[in-house]
């Protein structure tokens, strides 16, 4: 399996700025692996909250996740500037695949990008549920062609 190339900024269709913290940095002086998949749920969750189609404890129907995965491409370390990109590179009845890139400072390149995937259910029974119209339309805004 041949590594792939670290993505660039134009590869995304909006960003949010994260805040790197002093305990991010591990032993190794660098951002540690798990925080990654923070950053990609800040993004996510962020821009759903911001556009209006999620509610944490309100909506009836609520995004699990199901899939993630991180390619690594060069440290990030506090106090670093952190931006994440996001895009939708796939949405199905109840599912959406989102590609997250994290940008360090004003690299035009990736640090680390991946995917997380969301399947929607119902919030009461976590039954998969069709995509409500309106986070329907906020994601395909974000879809790349």
């Amino acid at each position: 399996m041949s590594r792939p190339e670290p993505p660039p900024r134009s590869a995304y269709r909006t960003f949010r700025p994260i805040t790197t913290r002093w305990m991010d940095n591990d032993v190794y002086g660098h951002v540690n692996n798990v925080v990654y998949y923070s950053f990609f749920d800040t993004v996510v969750s962020g821009h759903l909250l911001e556009a209006g189609v999620i509610q944490p404890g309100v909506s009836p129907v609520i995004g699990l996740a199901v899939n993630s995965h991180c390619n690594y491409f060069s440290q990030v370390s506090f106090p670093d500037r952190v931006t994440g990109g996001l895009r939708v590179d796939r949405i199905g009845n109840s599912s959406v695949q989102y590609g997250i890139g994290i940008f360090r400072n004003d690299e035009d390149t990736a640090a680390a990008s991946g995917h997380f995937t969301h399947v929607y259910v119902d919030a009461a029974s976590h039954s998969p549920v069709s995509l409500p119209t309106d986070l329907r339309a906020v994601l395909e805004a974000l879809l790349i062609a």
